[in-house]
């Protein structure tokens, strides 16, 4: 499958456990580390037609199953990481910089409206994809274009009128997966912006279980709510199924204590939104998404 051109890593039967920060899953078939952009290119355009393939960056708002993925993962954890200013206004950020690298840079350049982006503990290419967002900014507000890949290597520029974006929600061509983004944001002062980001981060801290095992928020707020209060006013706080225990500190978030399976996760997530549907009628939607076989 490979060619000798290729630079990047090919393991095999590569466990994902280590790769979530849910620290949970099965192993990928194959997984590729590109060593950059144009090696990922030549990558894609190597593998056989019909290939599975499922993209991975940080490994937040990602619940592996316990049977692993099949097919080829490619793992853009440090690698795509070009990110550079384009014009007075403009940032060109490659899918695998971190969320949170992203707003420090654009306000360094004393660019504002990607402050938001440091509460978000994924890649820009996460973001792009489920239109991440945090303290009231999502990520979509701040895109012009992206970079697209298909399963055939090529790569195409497509305009942000081109997808239906909506709360957690991106809708848009099949069988592309974003490479990078150009994000337009305002000029500003970058002493206020940094002020601003350090006073997210501490809401974030003080809120948040940002030293556990969790992949970000489990569930979408439904319309008019929080679904953090819905889930405390059960009384599920400190609720537990094998190692996989609901937040004491934010109830929308469902730690791995020790030992959990994705299949602990997945039971805890369905009795939650069981109980939440009994006492509230309010049916919760999960944001985090789901990969790979059950076991």
């Amino acid at each position: 499958m490979l060619v000798e051109a290729l630079k990047g890593t090919l393991l095999s039967n590569e466990p994902l456990a280590k790769y979530t920060s849910w620290r949970v899953g099965g192993p990928a078939e194959k997984m590729y580390i590109p060593q950059d952009k144009a090696d990922l290119i030549a990558f894609m355009a190597s593998l056989p037609e019909g290939e599975p393939v499922y993209w991975i960056g940080l490994g937040s708002n990602l619940l592996v199953n316990d049977g692993g993925i099949r097919g080829t993962v490619i793992n853009t954890r440090n690698r795509l990481k070009e990110m550079y200013l384009l014009d007075a206004n403009k940032v060109y950020v490659e899918a695998g910089v971190p969320c949170p690298h992203v707003a420090r840079f654009c306000s360094d350049l004393g660019l504002t409206g990607a402050e938001f982006l440091a509460g978000i503990p994924g890649t820009m290419g996460g973001a792009l994809k489920m239109n991440a967002g945090a303290f009231g900014g999502e990520t979509w507000q701040i895109v012009d274009r992206v970079e697209m890949i298909n399963a055939d290597g090529q790569v195409t520029q497509r305009d942000k009128q081109q997808f239906q974006v909506a709360y957690r929600s991106v809708k848009g061509l099949a069988k592309e997966w974003f490479l990078s983004a150009e994000l337009t944001l305002s000029k500003g002062d970058s002493e206020a912006s940094q002020l601003h980001i350090k006073a997210l981060l501490e809401k974030r801290n003080n809120t948040q279980p940002t030293n556990k095992p969790t992949c970000g928020s489990v569930f979408k707020n439904p319309p008019g709510d929080y679904a953090a209060r819905l889930i405390e006013a059960c009384g599920l706080k400190g609720y537990r199924i094998g190692g996989a225990v609901v937040s004491e500190k934010h109830a929308n978030f469902i730690e791995n204590q020790g030992g959990a399976t994705a299949m602990d996760i997945e039971n805890l997530i369905r009795h939650i939104q069981q109980q939440v549907q009994q006492q509230f009628g309010v049916e919760l939607q999960t944001e985090v998404c789901r990969a790979g076989d059950q076991a």
